[in-house]
């Protein structure tokens, strides 16, 4: 690996208090696109993923369960390490918060904070919002027609808390923030979030309470164990837990600062303000980019426990495919923008985008092929404009989709490369290599090296996003593992190499049947009264 450039990806580390929906997949997804994606391009590539196990609210959590807090962390972490099976996902590794190197990575990092003179001691006095683990000032909350106080932002509800605790001085970082936010124009993505993080930064910062000592599961402050640390430093400092931190000669620590931390839009606050004050003032760099996606609703309701609409990624897998379900939540919706999750949506996109056009165009290419060439890759004779125009639109693909996938754009990589997919339905269609085997068969065995040539290209690139179904369609082509990465894409299908028998890769999804109806069984009719005598 020596050599190669890092890249070191991120997902949020996930709070245990509850089981993995269609947010927390959604998330490692795109990671893990990215992971996968610069493997294929030749990157020293580090993904991490893991679970935040601290804090009040775990605490209460374990309390209703009937458990310690360590036992009900370990049972709920798994469900989380479990989704990795089931989606398909490649993390180098798992961290968890309650693990014994990132007691001391937190503990380092508050003695560096404390002798750079950015935390004090004090008395906390404010409202704060157990199950967002947030303080809030007054005008950040309302009270509602029941009478109790939320937040405006989450709807979460909030408690006066006044405790001892110690600061970490957030209101001396406004200015150096704002320098660094200007400085490094591409650390907050998509530009919405931006601007959101900026205009709160230059509303003015308060110091930020880093400390608690109303409950006791958590990281316990150095020197004062009976202060358990805030639950966002503890959590935010899982990053740099993972690269050895406080022992910068570890051999992870090689991939710090961070290429890109993906989080949802509700936590970008802690990733975009918190974080990079924290990280300067230890006198390490901050991350290199913080993207905030958007949140999905069900059929069109918001997604909450009160409606019980939460949206189970096994049970899509299950009733739709691994693949299919992964295409569609980084094909439907831009990236970074809401979006709504149908079932409609993503049956159509199966059978549209998935059956009719990519799998339909390597089935019915394939088979031409196994049918009239001896099933193995066809020779190549002279090109015309529209063989070379197919040839060209595919070989572009890779700098386009590496462009869009380094600003988080997956829906317009998918785009593209959907676009080329079309482009070479339609030269199928007007090519007609059927009707060219009687007439000339030399130029039917062209268009066919042709289009088999831009399924491998296509294929390829969409590695990333359907890795087991692309393997198929690569077997097929007899494309060599080695020959899988970006280094080969220019490498051309050789003509005479023998392939595999066709089969489908992306079958249409058809509703089962709904169950009939029962008729209600007829009544008997009632006998007709005798008729009157004489």
């Amino acid at each position: 690996m020596s050599g190669k450039s890092t890249y070191y990806v991120t997902t949020p580390i996930y709070y245990v208090n509850d089981v993995p929906h269609i947010g927390h997949a959604y998330t490692t997804l795109a990671c893990d696109v990215l992971a996968r994606f610069k493997r294929l391009d030749g990157y020293d590539v580090h993904f991490l993923t893991g679970t935040d196990e601290h804090g009040q609210k775990i605490e209460t959590a374990a309390a209703a369960a009937g458990l310690p807090p360590q036992a009900f962390t370990d049972k709920v972490s798994q469900s989380f390490r479990d989704l990795i099976g089931v989606m398909n996902y490649s993390p180098d590794n798992f961290i968890r918060t309650t693990e014994p190197r990132h007691y001391a990575a937190c503990q380092a990092l508050w003695e560096k904070l404390v002798a750079a003179g950015d935390i004090y001691e004090g008395k906390y006095a404010g409202w704060y919002s157990v199950r967002d683990e947030t303080y809030f000032v007054e005008g950040e909350t309302e009270v509602g027609p029941d009478n109790k106080r939320r937040a405006i932002s989450t709807g979460a509800e909030v408690q006066w808390v006044e405790e001892p605790s110690y600061f970490f001085r957030l209101s001396a970082w406004g200015d150096r923030l704002i320098e660094f936010y200007e400085k490094n124009p591409a650390f907050i993505g998509p530009d919405s979030r931006r601007n959101e993080v900026l205009s709160f930064v230059k509303g003015g910062l308060q110091d930020l309470s880093v400390s608690r000592t109303s409950f006791s599961w958590g990281i316990p402050v150095p020197g004062d164990p009976k202060h358990i640390m805030y639950v966002w430093l503890d959590a935010l400092t899982n990053y740099i837990t993972e690269c050895g931190y406080p022992d910068q000669s570890n051999a992870l620590w090689k991939y710090w600062p961070a290429n890109l931390h993906m989080v949802g839009k509700d936590i970008i606050r802690f990733h975009c303000v918190f974080w990079p004050a924290f990280l300067m003032a230890a006198s390490l760099p901050p991350p290199q980019r913080v993207f905030a996606h958007g949140w999905w609703t069900n059929e069109g309701q918001k997604i909450s426990k009160s409606l019980g609409n939460a949206i189970d990624p096994v049970d899509l897998v299950t009733t739709y495919g691994l693949d299919q379900v992964r295409y569609f939540l980084l094909r439907e919706v831009p990236f970074g923008n809401d979006g709504d999750f149908s079932r409609r949506a993503l049956i159509g996109r199966m059978n549209a985008d998935l059956a009719n056009a990519y799998g339909n165009l390597c089935q019915r290419v394939l088979s031409i092929v196994a049918k009239n060439c001896g099933e193995k890759v066809p020779p190549r004779g002279g090109l015309i404009e529209a063989d070379t125009a197919l040839l060209e639109r595919a070989r572009g693909l890779l700098v386009i989709v590496r462009a869009e996938l380094d600003e988080q754009a997956f829906h317009k990589a998918l785009t593209v490369i959907s676009e080329v997919i079309a482009d070479a339905n339609r030269y199928v269609d007007a090519q007609a290599p059927w009707a060219l085997a009687k007439t000339d068969p030399v130029r039917r065995d062209t268009v066919l090296w042709v289009l088999a040539e831009t399924i491998r290209r296509v294929t390829l690139l969409v590695q990333p996003f359907m890795p087991d179904s692309t393997a198929k369609i690569l077997d097929q082509l007899a494309v060599a593992p080695e020959k899988r990465i970006f280094a080969a894409f220019d490498d051309e299908l050789v003509s005479g190499t023998a392939l595999p028998p066709p089969q489908g890769v992306f079958p249409r999804f058809v509703e089962p049947a709904a169950e009939p109806v029962a008729k209600p069984a007829k009544q008997p009719k009632a006998p007709k009264p005798p008729k009157a005598a004489g």
